[in-house]
């Protein structure tokens, strides 16, 4: 069994992999090019690039940021790199968001 300070690193460290997760999401951009890669397809970042009104240098930035946060997957292919939503992560940030406004916005007994 896991001691008291062992479970809250563990909690510490689920806290900080959301907080890195969402502040990914928190720029419009990314969650334009979220919806880009959607529908379970892959991508190149010129793909991407296509549909967005933003230099290709700024997708390949904001590509990054959610590559490193764990909601895109990255895999180089020739000479292209193709990305594609982890949906289990983004998934997983869902249910974190819901479990905190569950916990710290229940309703009372009455229903208010």
């Amino acid at each position: 069994m896991k001691s008291f300070s062992a479970q809250q690193d563990c909690r510490a460290a689920s806290t900080e992999d959301v907080a890195q997760k969402l502040a990914a999401l928190s720029h419009p951009a990314r969650l334009e090019i979220l919806r880009r890669l959607g529908g379970g397809r892959a991508c190149c970042c010129k793909e991407v690039v296509e549909h967005l009104d933003l230099a290709q240098s700024t997708v390949s930035q904001h590509l990054k940021i959610l590559v490193e946060a764990g909601l895109v997957r990255y895999a180089p292919e020739r000479q292209r790199s193709r990305y594609e939503i982890d949906e289990a992560a983004l998934a997983a940030v869902s249910a974190s968001v819901s479990a905190l406004v569950e916990s710290c916005c229940a309703l009372d007994g009455a229903g208010t």
